[in-house]
């Protein structure tokens, strides 16, 4: 029996074998974290706060971007460099201040390890920070792999982090879904040729007019509730 007609059970219905997830706005709610950062590397460069809501329109697409935006486009590759330093040694310190859990996340994610089905973490975020963040938080050991922006060649929504993912798994295109809060994890989703499912609560659900995903979630129960139903 080939993948994809194995995938397929008797009643009908795909069969999920992965779930992909996204992590800042999808996981973890890191926004203020993020932003304390951000303003830190400013005020290090001499610069005015940016209000919290500015900061995290600009998450989701690694850092580089972050900072980027958070700089301004006058500002040289060298003040860049530095900011970038700058945040990194300051996130490292106080990436776990304020950031939590959205509610329910552990519990959703242990029904659905306990259902057999595999799950891992592909976000833009440097995949040290994103480790540690995931091990400190405690649900790091319920995934098969955590994956973050320096991981591989391309970030997303290049769909190399996500395919790499299906090979590590066994899985594929078919028994695969990516879940995530913004444009960024639908667009890597099409762009594998995987279902996506969004939440409503992230960072950016404003973006998903654009680029609409399969379902919508609004609570982490209601992920568990669908892929335990192995509904894509």
């Amino acid at each position: 029996m080939d993948a994809v007609s194995d995938a397929i059970r008797t009643d009908g219905k795909q069969k999920i074998k992965l779930l992909v997830f996204d992590l800042d706005g999808t996981l973890i709610d890191s926004r203020l974290d993020l932003a304390n950062s951000v303003n830190a590397a400013r005020e290090h460069m001499d610069m005015p706060p940016l209000k919290n809501e500015t900061v995290y329109s600009y998450v989701g697409n690694g850092v580089d971007v972050l900072i980027k935006r958070a700089m301004g486009e006058g500002a040289s590759e060298r003040e860049l460099q530095k900011a970038k330093e700058f945040f990194f040694d300051y996130y490292r310190v106080h990436m776990l201040d304020d950031t939590t859990l959205y509610p329910g996340t552990t519990e959703a994610l242990e029904r659905i390890s306990a259902a057999g089905i595999k799950m891992a973490v592909l976000t833009n975020k440097p995949v040290r920070f994103s480790t540690a963040i995931l091990e400190g938080l405690g649900i790091a050991p319920l995934f098969q792999c955590i994956y973050g922006g320096n991981s591989f060649e391309q970030k997303k929504p290049h769909p190399m982090g996500l395919e790499a993912i299906e090979k590590e798994c066994g899985a594929t295109r078919e028994d695969c879904v990516m879940i995530g809060d913004s444009a960024v994890d639908v667009r890597t989703a099409r762009n594998a040729k995987v279902p996506v499912w969004g939440v409503s609560y992230g960072f950016q659900p404003e973006s998903f007019a654009l680029h609409p995903p399969d379902w919508m979630a609004h609570t982490m129960a209601e992920v568990a509730d669908r892929a335990l139903s192995r509904t894509l």
